[in-house]
Order: C-alpha cells, then sequence, then structure tokens
C-alpha cells in the first residue's frame, strides 16, 4: 500500500490548487483524477460555454448592428470555426493544469477511478489497466456533480444531449428541445438561438429561475421571447421517441393538455447529482444527504476526521468560485492553523445569458420572507447612460437594504456587464459601504458603474 500525507480525488477547482499548495508545503501528495485533469469548469463548463457565448454574442450584434448605423448586409455562423476556438482555449487550460501538477515536488498525479476501502485507505482501479492501494492521513474528496439523466419513457431510444455532449456538436442543431428551464438550459438555449436553431425550452415549473425575484424572472422570459425562444412552463416531458435519424418526438403534459414536439436534438438541463454513487462511501463514517451530497462542517470536514470534501460535491451553491474558495479555506486552516468557516460567507454568482444576470446577497423575496425592514433601489437599464449609448438598454439594477442601517443587503444586476456592476456592490458590502455613500461617490463618466448613484438616488 502506496503511504501518502495527503490524496485529494478529483481534480477541480479545489483539487488542483489543493494538490500543488499542501506538496509545495512538504506534504507528500497524491492527486486522483478518473477523467480530464481541471474538471467540470475547464473541460466542460465554465471555460468552453463562455467562450462559446463570446461567439453567439457577436453574432448577435452582427445581426442587430443596423440600430447602431452599421449596415452589415449578411453574415455566416462558422460552426466548425466556433467549436475549434473553443477547444484550443479548452486544451490551453486543461494543459497548463496538467504541467503545473507534473511539475510540482512531491504531487504524484494519477490517472484512474478511486473508492475508498476504509476511512483512510483507498483502492484505485487506473486507466491503465493498473491496481494499486493507497493510504494518506489526509483525504480530499473533490468529485464534482454530473449531468442528470431523467427517468422519462424512451430517454435510452433517443441520442439526448446533456451539458456536455453539446459541446461535442459538429453542427448547428435544426431544432434544439431543451429540458429545464435553469442556468444551464438559458445559456445553451439563447446561444444556440443565436448560432440558427429553432430552440423550445421546458420547464417543469411554474417559471424560470424560481430562485430568483418574480420581477428578474420576467424580464429574462421577456429577453427570450424578443430573441425568437420558444419558453413554456408547467410543462412535464412524459415520453421521447426516436422518428428517425433526424426527428425526436418529445410528449408533454402541459396542464393537463398534452402536448407533442417535433425536434431534431434533446437536451437534458434538469440538474446535476453529486459523483459519490462509485466512491465506497459505505466503507467509511463518511455521511452523505439524500441526495448524495457529502455532509460536512463549517470547516469542510466530513464526520470522519482528516477527511473532507471539497466544492460540488458537498452540495450547496454549484460555482467554480465557491469550490475554489473551499480550497482557500481548507488551506489556510491546514498549513497556517486557520479558523476560516464556509459559514455566513458571501456567495456571489453571474449567469450568462445575454445580458448578464449578477447577484449578491438576499433578494427581496428573502427580505420580505425573513421580515425585514427593508427598502429597495431600482433602476432600469433604459435610463443608464452608458446603456443607451451602446444599445444594451435590456434589464435593470436593483438592490435590497437595511432601511435603518442603510448597508446593502443584496443586489441582482441583470444588463450588460451585471457581473462586474455585481461586484462592485460586493466590495461595498464586503466594507460596510453604506448605500448613502455609494449614492454620492464620485464615478468615472460615464461607466456603468456610474448609474450606481442613479440607482441609490432611486431610494425616497
Amino acid at each position: 500500500m502506496k503511504e501518502f500525507d495527503a490524496i485529494i480525488i478529483g481534480s477541480g477547482q479545489a483539487g488542483t490548487p489543493l494538490a500543488r499548495k499542501l506538496a509545495k508545503a512538504g506534504w507528500k501528495t497524491a492527486i486522483i483524477e478518473k477523467r480530464l485533469v481541471g474538471g467540470t469548469c475547464v473541460n466542460d463548463g465554465c471555460t468552453p460555454t463562455k467562450a462559446m457565448v463570446a461567439s453567439a454574442k457577436m453574432a448577435f450584434m452582427a445581426g442587430s448592428s443596423a440600430e447602431l448605423g452599421i449596415e452589415i448586409p449578411s453574415f455566416k455562423v462558422n460552426f466548425e470555426a466556433v467549436m475549434a476556438r473553443k477547444s484550443a482555449i479548452v486544451k490551453h487550460s486543461h494543459d497548463g493544469s496538467v504541467k503545473g501538477l507534473e511539475d510540482t515536488k512531491n504531487l504524484t498525479l494519477v490517472y484512474g477511478e478511486a473508492k475508498f476501502t476504509g476511512d483512510h485507505t483507498i483502492h484505485v482501479n487506473g486507466n491503465d489497466g493498473s491496481f494499486e492501494d493507497y493510504t494518506a492521513k489526509h483525504i480530499f474528496i473533490n468529485t464534482g456533480e454530473s449531468p442528470v439523466i431523467p427517468d422519462i419513457e424512451g430517454i435510452h431510444d433517443i441520442k439526448y444531449l446533456t451539458s456536455t455532449t453539446i459541446l461535442e456538436l459538429e453542427e448547428v442543431p435544426e431544432h434544439l428541445l431543451i429540458v429545464g428551464g435553469g442556468y444551464i438550459g438559458l445559456e445553451f438555449g439563447q446561444m444556440f438561438s443565436r448560432f440558427g436553431a429553432k430552440v423550445t425550452l421546458l420547464e417543469h415549473g411554474d417559471r424560470l429561475l424560481p430562485k430568483e425575484d418574480t420581477d428578474v424572472c420576467e424580464v429574462v422570459s421577456e429577453f427570450f421571447k424578443e430573441d425568437g425562444i420558444d419558453v413554456s412552463t408547467e410543462v412535464k416531458v412524459v415520453k421521447f421517441e426516436q422518428l428517425d435519424k433526424h426527428k425526436i418526438k418529445v410528449t408533454a403534459d402541459h396542464n393537463g393538455k398534452k402536448t407533442t414536439y417535433i425536434c431534431s436534438h434533446v437536451l437534458l438541463a434538469s440538474g446535476r447529482k453529486p459523483q459519490t454513487e462509485a466512491l465506497g462511501l459505505e466503507n467509511t463514517g463518511v455521511k452523505c444527504d439524500e441526495k448524495g451530497h457529502v455532509l460536512v462542517n463549517e470547516f469542510l470536514e466530513t464526520d470522519v476526521k482528516n477527511v473532507y470534501a471539497l466544492g460540488d460535491v458537498k452540495g450547496g451553491p454549484a460555482f467554480t468560485h465557491i469550490s475554489y474558495n473551499d480550497y482557500v479555506v481548507v488551506a489556510a486552516n491546514l498549513l497556517d492553523d486557520g479558523k476560516m468557516s464556509i459559514k455566513d460567507r458571501m456567495i456571489p454568482y453571474c449567469m450568462f445569458i445575454d445580458p448578464q444576470l449578477g447577484r449578491i446577497g438576499i433578494t427581496e423575496s428573502q427580505a420580505i420572507e425573513a421580515k425585514l425592514d427593508y427598502l429597495v433601489a431600482k433602476l432600469p437599464m433604459a435610463h443608464v447612460a452608458r446603456a443607451i449609448e451602446t444599445g444594451q438598454t435590456r434589464g435593470f439594477m436593483k438592490a435590497v437594504v437595511d432601511k435603518k442601517t442603510k448597508q446593502i443587503l443584496g443586489a441582482t444586476i441583470i444588463g450588460e456587464q451585471g457581473g462586474e456592476i455585481m461586484s462592485i456592490i460586493q466590495m461595498a458590502m464586503m466594507g460596510k459601504i453604506t448605500y448613502e455613500e455609494i449614492r454620492y461617490t464620485i464615478f468615472a463618466h460615464p461607466l456603468y458603474a456610474e448609474s450606481l448613484n442613479n440607482l441609490f438616488m432611486s431610494i425616497a
């Protein structure tokens, strides 16, 4: 049995930097990866999709340039070039991550599937056919999540797509039907619509983005309608049929009424599940919740001492930046005798539809639920000078503030550069800067940020 000071299972956005950090600190470290170094973000998530979003944005701009007085008679989406650019960016990021691990002293990179045989022992089936047993005092689970395949009649009779396999398409779908109206469904739906596909999006719930305020959901729905995307809510897909090589029949229940759709491709965007089934956690004292997420305390430690879980596999917000912050917390506590905790940390996020949706802190709905004494500041992007000048007037800025302390409790920015504007508000929240201070702060003109003055002037 090979002995290490630390074993990390999974090379995602927590596992990779943690492995290098521990190894550089003198720990004999092994990192085990069953597929691709970098995890979902680098290979199947943020990196490839945001590269494709940029191409889709360019197509949209070319198609709407006449509004700014620039006439482009015609343009062509070279999907092969779009995908080649995406793949090159992914390869650069992936190769850099691999090199970083391979060049780190005291660090062993193992390709294979890990399974616990005890609290601190692991058996690895190597991708090269080898078998090894490992042990370490400290073990870190960073296995992430994978797409959920819903149990729907005929699902295995069709060639469905997931958020991973859709990145391997060689041509734009004629008609893409998306099951699920969450982040993945919305981003891919708008993207492929801009590439030229007909897009139908079916959501089981009564509205898109159920975790956001109603006005946010309504404006996003308006964007999609304006962009020619067919969105239906309260729709339950009940059956799939592969009619021929190029046609799929989808049967759905829409408020008790049977509805059928004929499409060329189906994207399943019904959520993701933790990759814990094959980990052998039943051989340990590590506990999971009913969905399979590893249970941890505020220091990310499981019920087994010195066994930790980081990133999406532990549940909670499934964002790359949260996974990376998990690494920061664990590394600080183990190497610097820190007392960092994930309790009450701020959770910023950005959804890369166009315009962007950036959010930090609580929503108005949450303020109402908590019975807070609050005020709301709201400003349409159509009243933002920079947005008017650039022709990007869709959306709004919105903030929830404490009526007594004047502290900002949360903000939602849906508009051009929404994520960047949200980040400014996040910094203000971290620094305990009141909304009144921002109201009278000098920002450079004419930035989007400057309209934070006007946003908070909207509070009487």
